[in-house]
């Protein structure tokens, strides 16, 4: 039976990017990205928000262009796979964690907040709110990560 992990979610940045070299060289840049719903409460009829936020991981140049462009309040759109790691803290517990590994970045909105100069990559970005999809990049291995903790 095939399967598909594939997950989809346009955001906001909740803080500036975080970005670390594997011993390869390659770039690992993580963010957080907020997702929020809007309903109506059926018994009170008032207007309820529920914010989700979602731990997001790129790598190679994808992970480049996230750490010189992306911004904490910036809008974007990001393509990628759910992995949940396992690991054992300090005190001997395990613990899980689970991410997007982004494959493809959206940047969306225009201007990043905070940016002097309105110059965005050429490649993998634009103003559409129409996502333009990029070639896939290749994500390191598991093993390849020099990292106690997941974030």
């Amino acid at each position: 039976m095939a399967s598909v992990n594939k997950v989809i979610i346009v955001g906001n940045v909740g803080r500036d990017p975080e970005t670390r070299r594997l011993p390869s060289g390659d770039a690992v840049t993580n963010i957080s990205i907020a997702t929020t719903d809007r309903y109506r409460d059926k018994q009170s009829g008032e207007m309820r928000e529920n914010t989700e936020w979602h731990r997001v991981a790129f790598f190679g140049k994808v992970a480049e262009v996230a750490e010189k462009y992306l911004k904490k309040g910036s809008q974007v759109y990001v393509e990628g796979r759910l992995r949940t790691r396992k690991w054992t803290d300090q005190s001997g517990q395990e613990k899980y964690s689970t991410e997007i590994v982004a494959e493809t970045m959206q940047m969306l909105g225009g201007k990043a907040p905070g940016s002097s100069d309105g110059s965005m990559p050429s490649q993998g970005s634009s103003a559409s709110s129409a996502p333009r999809s990029s070639a896939p990049m290749s994500s390191p291995s598991i093993s390849d990560i020099d990292d106690d903790i997941p974030f």
